[in-house]
């Protein structure tokens, strides 16, 4: 089988990412930690990945499946292993490399 290399050094073939953005309603630390994954996904992952969206204002008890204590917190649960980071997600250069992304210089 041959993989297709996309534009970001991104393999065709490489796994989906499933990711689970935890929030408290629609306060700006959350909004903005929602627009930033989806910015990040759409420039490094286009078409590979999915987020839900967990909001522990109306599923409080979610929280512990994950062993969630702040908002906004993003898990990856796939690939694996398991990955969280807490914040708004404005730091892209430290969101890709907790995430595990490897960015492909372009010139």
């Amino acid at each position: 089988m041959t993989a297709r290399a996309e534009p970001d050094g991104i393999q065709s073939d490489d796994p989906m990412w499933r990711l689970r953005l935890y929030v408290a309603g629609q306060s700006p630390k959350c909004l903005n930690a929602f627009v930033n994954l989806r910015n990040l996904c759409e420039e490094h992952l286009a078409g590979r990945y999915e987020i839900e969206v967990v909001d522990l204002v109306e599923h409080p008890g979610l929280a512990q499946a994950d062993n969630v204590l702040a908002v906004p917190t993003l898990v990856r649960n796939t690939p694996t292993p398991t990955r969280m980071l807490t914040g708004d997600l404005s730091d892209t250069a430290r969101v890709l490399g907790q995430l595990g992304l490897e960015v492909t210089a372009t010139s």
